[in-house]
């Protein structure tokens, strides 16, 4: 038996559940016309669930570009550091030769 909601604080907080539901759903696969439309009004008048759409866009940005970084771009020393590198490194060894 399907419970009925009584209260507005309950029939906003079911709204809220699902919409979030809807809002991670929808960054995976395509949600139905129905989904959208209820989606959308909800959204339209829940200032929380957007900013919680917005939040999970960007963290599941974040996470896509952390896990697929794309091409690495090379690192060059220029010649001044390598120098100074080189330097350091043969006092290293002469003082330990000592």
């Amino acid at each position: 038996m399907k419970k009925e909601l009584k209260t507005d604080l309950e029939i906003i907080a079911y709204n809220c559940r699902k919409a979030t539901f809807l809002i991670e759903k929808k960054q995976d696969e395509r949600l139905s016309n129905r989904e959208k439309l209820e989606l959308k009004l909800h959204l339209a008048g829940c200032y929380i669930c957007r900013v919680y759409e917005q939040q999970s866009l960007m963290i599941c940005a974040m996470v896509h570009k952390m896990v697929n970084p794309g091409p690495t771009k090379e690192i060059f020393l220029d010649d001044d550091f390598k120098n100074s590198l080189k330097k350091k490194i043969a006092e290293k060894s002469i003082s330990r030769d000592n």
